[in-house]
Parts: structure tokens; C-alpha cells; sequence
């Protein structure tokens, strides 16, 4: 439960200071933040948490550049 509080309020803070960014780069950041945050809370290696966090990144880019159009 501490774990989960911690990541939603890094997640909160990183996206907090996202104002003078694109929706691509705000996307990339907010899913990297939750891909490394699902990583750590389900207890994978360091490898598997870096890997989600850059899953996370790239959908979220993805996503946030289809949004943005």
C-alpha cells in the first residue's frame, strides 16, 4: 500500500511540472512514470522495471502525439 502511495505521488509531482510541454512529450511522461510504477508494485527486477518504464514511455508518446493532432 506505501509503495502504491509513493508512485501515485511521484506520478503526481512529474506531471505537475508538464506545462510548457507537447502532448507526446507529456504522454511519454506520464506513461513512463505508470509502466515503472506497475513494474516496481509488482515486484520485478530491475531489468522488467526499466523495460516497463519504457513501454510505458513509447505508448504514451504514441498516444499523447494522436491526441495532440
Amino acid at each position: 500500500m506505501i509503495k502504491k502511495a509513493m508512485v501515485m505521488l511521484a506520478m503526481a509531482g512529474i506531471l505537475g511540472g508538464c506545462e510548457n510541454m507537447s502532448s507526446g512529450q507529456k504522454g511519454a511522461v506520464a506513461g513512463g512514470a505508470l509502466g515503472t510504477g506497475i513494474g516496481m508494485v509488482a515486484g520485478g527486477s530491475f531489468g522488467q522495471v526499466v523495460g516497463a518504464g519504457l513501454i510505458g514511455g513509447a505508448v504514451g508518446y504514441v498516444g499523447g502525439s494522436a491526441l495532440g493532432k
